[in-house]
Formats: C-alpha cells, structure tokens, sequence
C-alpha cells in the first residue's frame, strides 16, 4: 500500500498523459501574488526564525549569512494546497541538496533549494574531510544529487532553484570523492536541460556555482535575486582572506597602534605587538571583506549580465509564477 501510495504522489506531479507535453496543472486556491515574508516557520536547530520575511530583513539578517531551513522556504513558496513530495531524502552524505516535486501557480515543478544550516554528519568522517555537511555547500553526493534530479525533470517539468551557495566544497575528502567530476555533471545537466530552469539567489552565491549555473551554458535558464542578496565568484570573506592578503597587511601596517607598539622595545612590547597585529589583521580583514561585498552586489551582478531581475522577497512567488507561465506560453 505504502508503495502505491508514492508511486500515486509521484504521478501527481510527474504524469505526462499521452498527447500532451507536460503535467496538467493542478487546482490551487493559492493566489499567485502571495506574499511569503508572513509565513509562520517554527523554530528549529540551526534556524531561529519564526518568520520567513526576517531572513531577508536587514534589521535581523543584514549580510545574509545566518543560518537558516532551506525547507522552511521552500513550504512557504510552494501552492500551500497541493503538497509536495521529496526525492531521495535518504540519501547520505547528500543532505545539503533537496529536492522536492511540487507546484507554483498549479504548475508542477521540480523545486531544488540548498540547505543552508549545517548538518551532523552521520558515520565514520575521514580526517581530511568536513566534520559537518557546511549549509551552503555542494558536497561530491550532493552534487551527484543536484544533477541526477536536473537530468529528471529535463523535458518534463520546468525546474526552479532556491540558491544559498556558497560554492563547492574542496577538502581533501571531497576531492579525492570527485567532486570535481559530479560539479561537471551538474554542467553538463544544464547544458543538456530541455525546458526551462528558474535560478533564484535568495541570500548568498558564489563560488564554482556561479559558473555552473551561468546563463551562457542554456538559453532556457532564468537567473535573478532577491534583493539585498550577494552574488560573485568570491564572497567577501575569502576575498579579504586568499586573494587580498597584501592589501589587508598593508592597511594593517599602516594603523596607528601598530606604528605606536613598533616604537617600544623590549620582550613585553614585541608581545604587544604580536597580539595587536593578529587582532588588528582581523579587523581589517572584515573591513575589505564588508566594502568587497559592497561593490559585489546583485546590482552589480545584473549590470554585468549575470541576472536579468531583481526581485523583492515580497515579490518571489508572484515573480516565479509570473515566469513559469511565460515559458509554458513559449
């Protein structure tokens, strides 16, 4: 019975009846203009919201870097009437991928989103390996994963992504895993995608991610933000960190502590010194880190070609509905 049950769901979203070109829609009395800031999500770990519209308020999320439920996003946008069905939930080591077969505005989709909290990792965890799956982050099955559900929707249904991406992550685990080999599988899924892929930055993206959900690789993938969110090869961060090193060294030389504690002398003033300058690089770390994010913008993203729209967290159903409708009428 139970296996009845799914494989019923299952056609509830995916059944393409003979003659026709997609799903039939389904019957929902969820208006498309919907706004999801009042959704109501309960507090759980690694998400302390209680209302979808605070993740994207500057007042309690300015940089968009708390961790949050992808899940609790992905119920708050999808028809409220018509349920949803997750594939491969059990899958390990594949957690930070969710993929759920749902509706928007009746249509069905395949609704990807990342987990963007950090999970408990479960079983034996190499020492060259990540401790927890990092919200945020592909891993090498989550990778697999992505492309697999890309590859499943591909001249069926249209897909539309919940991106929070941080990029690939690059241990040594995950790379000796093929995480390189499963980021060019979610390439070439995208490149191959018959139909149309909605690609939505709902707080951060960046990383390999930004290039292999480009708009360059198919001319039926959709790419915009919400507002206030950051979008660019390299977060801030990791651009004061790796790339920005001699500026940041730089800026901390110049500081007037550090000039003052290079005047003293002793055992106890190169003591000082020490201790200032690691607190003084941090410092000014966050500092590069905050004006590259500044410049790195989504308004910048979209001068550059990256999005074609920005959108308004308000706005995101009706904006997604709106598209939806424009490529099923194409």
């Amino acid at each position: 019975a139970d296996a009845y049950r799914i494989l019923y769901d299952h056609y509830r979203f995916t059944l393409i009846p003979p003659g026709e070109s997609a799903p039939r829609p389904f019957a929902t009395s969820d208006p498309d203009a919907r706004s999801i800031v009042d959704y109501h999500c309960a507090p759980e770990e690694g998400h302390d919201f209680r209302r979808l519209g605070e993740l994207f308020d500057p007042d309690t999320n300015l940089d968009r870097k708390r961790p949050f439920s992808m899940r609790a996003l992905m119920s708050g946008v999808i028809d409220q009437d018509g349920g949803h069905l997750e594939r491969w939930r059990a899958w390990q080591g594949a957690e930070t991928a969710i993929v759920w077969d749902a509706h928007l505005g009746g249509m069905a989709v395949s609704l990807i989103g990342i987990e963007s909290r950090s999970i408990a990792r479960e079983g034996y965890s190499p020492s060259d390996g990540p401790s927890v799956w990092t919200g945020g982050t592909l891993f090498p099955l989550s990778s697999k994963k992505l492309a697999r559900a890309l590859n499943a929707a591909s001249g069926s249904r249209p897909v539309v992504m919940l991106a929070n991406l941080s990029g690939f992550d690059g241990s040594p685990e995950s790379m000796r895993k093929l995480q390189l080999e499963y980021g060019a599988e979610i390439a070439r899924a995208v490149v191959n995608f018959q139909g149309t892929i909605l690609f939505l930055v709902v707080s951060r993206y960046h990383g390999g991610a930004y290039v292999v959900f480009s708009r360059s690789l198919n001319p039926g993938l959709r790419a915009a933000a919400l507002s206030g969110s950051f979008a660019s090869v390299i977060g801030g961060a990791p651009a004061a960190a790796v790339v920005f090193t001699r500026e940041v060294r730089a800026r901390a030389a110049m500081d007037p502590r550090i000039a003052k504690l290079r005047r003293e002398s002793g055992a106890s003033g190169r003591e000082r010194l020490e201790a200032a300058w690691k607190e003084v690089l941090l410092e000014k770390q966050a500092e590069l880190a905050a004006e590259f994010d500044a410049i790195h913008s989504v308004e910048r993203a979209r001068e550059v070609g990256s999005l074609e729209a920005i959108v308004k967290p308000e706005d995101m159903r009706s904006y997604l509905i709106g598209e939806l409708r424009k490529a099923a009428a194409r």
